[in-house]
């Protein structure tokens, strides 16, 4: 009986001992040098010109505008020419005002 409850004392002691020791850092290193974050956010996004823009970067540069919406976009472009305006958007099948104006900052017009 005494050997039980010696086991049952020194097993929980040595697992945690194992745990903490595998959870312990290998050795300890110098602090390096700071590497600066540059954010997002202080940097300006680049706009995505309509009349350069092909169907694949404007189906991944704009939200909700899956390969049907862009491909229609560079027809209407092909079609009628450059877009004078990003508003001229409205022209195309598919894409309403609550559409442009989720993307409006994302676009431009050269």
């Amino acid at each position: 009986m005494r050997n039980t409850v010696l086991s049952y004392l020194l097993i929980p002691l040595f697992a945690s001992l194992s745990f903490t020791l595998s959870a312990a850092p290998a050795s300890t290193t110098a602090v390096q040098d700071p590497v600066p974050v540059v954010s997002q956010m202080t940097a300006q996004p680049s706009r995505l010109d309509l009349n350069k823009a092909d169907a694949v970067t404007l189906q991944k540069e704009l939200n909700g505008i899956g390969k049907t919406k862009a491909e229609a976009i560079v027809a209407y472009r092909e079609a009628n020419g450059p877009f004078a305006s990003v508003d001229e958007l409205l022209e195309i099948r598919g894409i309403g005002s609550a559409l442009l104006e989720r993307n409006r900052d994302k676009v431009m017009v050269e």
